[in-house]
């Protein structure tokens, strides 16, 4: 589907490629749109390019045992996916499937290659950008076997604040179900419920229409902190 809506461009890529070679991307990039529940791409599909988010909103996810999911990140305008199907297999070890309407910038492997080759400026950015994912990372499977639930859930709350920001109204600018928050935070529907009534009882945060704001961020913060097994 393509995009019918204007959006400006505020990615790795744009920031650090040379100006020059700017116009280069724009002739050789495709706009899309994904609705809201589509995947962009699946695991273990084959790798073919490189996304960009223009707008919206995505999860990155990964099967976790029988019928489950492992949320690795949550994505949002400005972010690079699908890097993660880069290695040697060439195949996506994660999918990624729209929270909303979501915009995007694709580039096939072949260009986006010929632009790591010309602009080394661009290549360090990544290079610095693939190692702060990958602490990210290992900092949350860390936290997933050290950490009780109750700071998991605090820590992810925190999380979604600083990525996401809030809304006019104090809610993080983010809508998730409770079933992607237990998939984020890797326990169950049933805790994650119960964990956020008593969040809720305890005046730490407040929730509505599958947001969440933040009433005592210090507390929280503290919670996540200490909360370990």
């Amino acid at each position: 589907m393509k995009e019918k809506q204007d959006a400006p461009d505020n990615n790795i890529l744009y920031r650090h490629c040379m100006p020059e070679w700017r116009a280069t991307v724009d002739a050789n990039r495709q706009l899309l749109v994904v609705k809201k529940g589509q995947p962009v791409f699946s695991e273990q599909d084959v790798v073919k390019g490189v996304f960009f988010i223009r707008w919206g909103k995505v999860k990155i996810h990964q099967r976790w045992g029988n019928e489950k999911e492992l949320i690795i990140r949550f994505a949002k305008n400005g972010d690079m996916i699908g890097y993660r199907g880069l290695g040697k297999g060439k195949v996506y070890p994660v999918s990624a499937t729209a929270l909303e309407d979501t915009g995007l910038m694709y580039l096939d492997i072949p260009f986006f290659e010929a632009t790591l080759q010309v602009n080394p400026r661009l290549t360090y950015a990544l290079m610095d950008f693939y190692a702060n994912e990958l602490e990210a990372t290992e900092k949350r499977v860390r936290n997933m076997a050290h950490m009780e639930v109750k700071g998991r859930i605090a820590e992810a709350i925190l999380m979604l604040k600083d990525n996401f920001g809030v809304n006019d109204e104090g809610y993080i600018d983010i809508r998730l179900t409770r079933q992607d928050m237990a998939s984020f935070v890797g326990t169950t529907y049933e805790t994650i419920s119960r964990t956020i009534g008593e969040l809720e009882a305890e005046k730490l945060i407040r929730t509505s229409d599958k947001r969440f704001a933040l009433l005592k961020e210090k507390q929280l913060a503290k919670l996540a902190e200490s909360n370990v097994k």
